[in-house]
């Protein structure tokens, strides 16, 4: 990804072609969306598109084991960055504020050839 485009994807400058949302799912269905949604947009020769995770929310049962905040928030970067996805992604941001913030990643996906 060039600066430009760079710095205009940080500000918020830019509008993502397609999003997927994955508020209230669990880890097992939202995997197979990503996927599905991900391959879609490649194959659409889609370059930008956001993927709202939520920011999670806190449990009232902190129980012997502690559960992290915003559990699909953590594990959508490592499923994008892990086969079949991570050949198709080149870059994976945090949306700007107007697109989510701290609850949503901007995924520039690889130009295919």
């Amino acid at each position: 990804m060039d600066h430009g485009l760079h710095r205009q994807m940080i500000r918020g400058k830019l509008k993502p072609e397609a999003r997927l949302d994955l508020h209230g799912l669990t880890l097992a269905d939202a995997h197979p969306r990503l996927i599905h949604f991900i391959q879609s947009a490649a194959a659409e020769q889609k370059r930008l598109v956001l993927v709202i995770t939520g920011k999670g929310k806190d449990r009232d049962d902190p129980g012997p084991i502690p559960i992290r905040r915003g559990v699909l928030r953590h594990q959508v970067p490592a499923w994008l960055n892990a086969p079949p996805l991570g050949a198709l992604v080149l870059d994976i941001r945090q949306a700007h504020i107007r697109h989510g913030g701290d609850g949503a990643y901007y995924v520039y996906l690889r130009r295919m050839r």
